[in-house]
């Protein structure tokens, strides 16, 4: 049994003032894997302080020797990115070869484009040529508090711890609950770093205690939050008597609209996306629809890819995919299954109950349902498990209408070789990203939704200037020109 007693505060690993140990379940076996301390609003208070203390002298410092302390921060995460992916498949269930090249590499790509965009930032920018003597000063926030989720942890600590450092904000972070190891390692490296004392502090704890407080803490002058869009609401409500600026990246319902003309590829790699981490991310491609002249055929498709998803243990190694995260995960999706079925759509794979070769363990089975209405609920409310929705469309029309039909609106896909086509659809579809043809975003791109999504811009020159306010200043003496002229 692993015992982690301390959080980080002031650059020391102090026990809780009010010392809670709490369980971290395997969600594999439904049994104990560790014990960690958890914080209480005495601890958020001594850790804010710590980062308010620390400010002023962050704030103020060169960006560069901001810069470096990340840069040694990425060597050592790369060193110790093996001891970060078995906290993470142990404390939410990801196979160990997933949480290795697709967790902790996530982690890696984010502070590397952090550093790119970097190298070129500019904290003083002239307003324009007709006002050549005033500036806008881009000024680190203050204390931050930041809240990360368990389905992608190191995927969203570093778009949230790495920003902040550069942009010269200090604060606190609270993981998630359920999965608190990985962020416990990501504090020993910044321990090993030697970033200097309060710039980052770690409180573990309960979200309604340890994260309501820091929503309303007077000191804290941002929130960053990542979670579920309910939590969002009860953040934002927090927040909102201290004035506070609240960031938001919330959950989703992406559509995949494929169209006839879409590669012979799409729609297994449409499943395959779909079912990725267990289907536990916020931007998954969980709405298929697809074109009606096509519709049966990608049905059979999807079942057979579906079919050939392998689900395993967490220690096993390979491409399979591994338990949810929690018995309460486990359990909504289990409702959500059944209400798909209840209310008329078609079960085409998959279905309630774990696979048959498990007995334990929040394990689920690939499940696709087609003929999906759009007013079902599967259709409108966010599953988070490995459970895809596929629908017919008969017009380009039709298929946007569909797509924007949700309350949220983080990430959409268009697969189609008409590429007037998917510009036009692009530029209709409400959603933050918009991804064609299989091909990823680029490095450094804003990954945010809008709607119930939330309105977060995380990566790149965005993420960092989400930890920024500009400041406009006038009559901006110009001394590098004062000197030349001298």
């Amino acid at each position: 049994m692993i015992t982690k007693s301390h959080i980080f505060i002031d650059g020391n690993w102090v026990e809780p003032l009010e010392q809670q140990l709490r369980q971290v379940t395997n969600p594999a076996t439904e049994e104990p894997s560790a014990m960690f301390a958890a914080g209480g609003v005495a601890d958020v208070d001594r850790a804010v302080a710590a980062a308010k203390r620390a400010f002023d002298n962050w704030s103020t410092s060169d960006p560069g020797y901001r810069l470096a302390f990340v840069e040694r921060l990425l060597e050592i995460y790369t060193r110790r990115g093996p001891d970060i992916a078995a906290a993470i498949s142990l404390e939410m269930g990801a196979p160990v070869d997933l949480a290795l090249e697709r967790h902790v590499a996530a982690g890696a790509f984010h502070i590397t484009n952090f550093i790119n965009a970097f190298r070129t930032f500019e904290f003083e920018r002239p307003l324009g040529p007709h006002a050549p003597n005033d500036r806008i000063i881009m000024d680190p926030i203050g204390v931050v508090g930041l809240i990360t989720p368990w389905n992608w942890p190191m995927n969203q600590v570093t778009l949230k711890v790495i920003p902040a450092l550069l942009a010269g904000c200090t604060m606190v972070l609270k993981p998630a609950e359920i999965a608190p190891l990985s962020s416990l390692v990501f504090a020993e490296l910044i321990d090993e770093a030697r970033v200097p004392k309060g710039v980052f502090n770690l409180v573990n704890g309960n979200g309604a205690v340890v994260g309501a407080h820091l929503s309303q803490h007077p000191d804290v002058e941002m929130i960053s939050f990542t979670g579920s869009t309910r939590a969002g609401i009860a953040i934002s409500t927090a927040a909102a008597p201290t004035l506070k600026r609240v960031s938001l990246e919330l959950g989703g319902k992406g559509a995949n609209i494929v169209f006839a003309d879409a590669d012979a590829d799409a729609v297994k790699r449409g499943v395959l996306h779909c079912f990725t981490n267990t289907g536990q991310s916020c931007n998954a491609p969980t709405r298929m629809l697809v074109e009606r002249s096509v519709y049966d055929a990608a049905v059979e498709t999807a079942k057979k890819a579906a079919e050939e998803v392998e689900v395993g243990l967490p220690s096993q190694r390979g491409k399979h995919i591994g338990p949810l995260a929690s018995a309460a995960q486990f359990q909504k999706v289990q409702e959500l299954i059944q209400k798909g079925i209840d209310e008329g759509a078609r079960l085409v794979v998959g279905g309630l109950g774990r696979p048959s070769n498990f007995d334990r363990g929040y394990f689920v089975r690939p499940t696709i349902f087609a003929d999906v209405d759009n007013r079902m609920t599967i259709a409108q409310e966010e599953i988070f498990g490995p459970v895809l929705c596929m629908t017919a469309f008969d017009t380009e029309d039709h298929a946007i209408q569909l797509a924007n039909d949700t309350p949220y609106g983080l990430s959409n896909y268009v697969q189609t070789q008409d590429g007037a086509k998917r510009n036009r659809v692009a530029l209709r579809l409400r959603s933050g990203m918009v991804e064609m043809n299989g091909r990823p975003r680029g490095a450094g791109a804003p990954f945010g939704g809008v709607k119930a999504s939330g309105r977060a811009r995380e990566g790149g020159v965005w993420g960092i200037e989400e930890f920024l306010e500009p400041k406009a200043v006038s009559d901006w003496a110009n001394i590098e020109a004062d000197r030349v002229g001298a």
